[in-house]
């Protein structure tokens, strides 16, 4: 059962989805919720079916005190590599709320100071505070969100379905089609030992 980090400070919670992905962006959502807000089955965003994040969205949304959303495309990722683009996420999450913060709470175990605001990082934590769990809802559903726009204007590798993730159907896409502009050109697009199974 989530609860609640223990604290009278205003807590933030902070979490990102799609670093393990090969294409699209990062994304990182920030949350400050109300001591009170419970929910019966807000949990680590990969615990959850797709439709219970999506139900969960608004919810957070409407009770939230304040949300953000920062989004960092696949080229700056190339640029500046997948661990500084999430900082860059996540600051620009914070950013974006309109609630003066005591405490930032990261899923995680590393984090680049943002200002002079405290923070802890704290390992599967998206699964222990409710705070990061609706952090890791919204950053989630948001990226997949993304994802299946881009799929539109890229059917071939079927991002509605794998959201840009190395499934063996992505990466044979890859290899049949080439990469296209959206792809991290940084990463690994093609496993030698995936490719055997072709």
């Amino acid at each position: 059962m989530l609860q609640h980090f223990r604290s009278t400070k205003i807590i933030c919670g902070v979490d990102e989805a799609g670093r393990g992905c090969i294409a699209g962006p990062v994304v990182a959502a920030a949350v400050i919720l109300p001591k009170n807000f419970k929910h019966n089955f807000l949990n680590d965003s990969k615990q959850l079916t797709e439709k219970q994040r999506n139900e969960l969205r608004p919810i957070i949304e409407e009770n939230a005190i304040s949300y953000g959303i920062g989004i960092i495309d696949n080229h700056t990722i190339d640029e500046v590599n997948i661990l500084q683009a999430t900082y860059l996420a996540m600051h620009q999450a914070i950013d974006k709320l309109n609630q003066k913060i005591d405490l930032l709470i990261i899923d995680g175990n590393r984090f680049k100071p943002y200002k002079n605001i405290a923070h802890e990082t704290i390992i599967k934590g998206d699964g222990k505070y409710i705070e990061i769990a609706a952090a890791s809802v919204l950053a989630k559903t948001y990226r997949d969100e993304l994802m299946e726009k881009l799929s539109l204007e890229f059917p071939i590798y079927n991002w509605q379905k794998n959201k840009g993730y190395p499934t063996i159907e992505h990466r044979k896409a890859v290899k049949e089609f080439g990469s296209c502009i959206h792809h991290r050109q940084t990463f690994q697009l093609l496993k030698p030992e995936q490719l055997s199974l072709f």
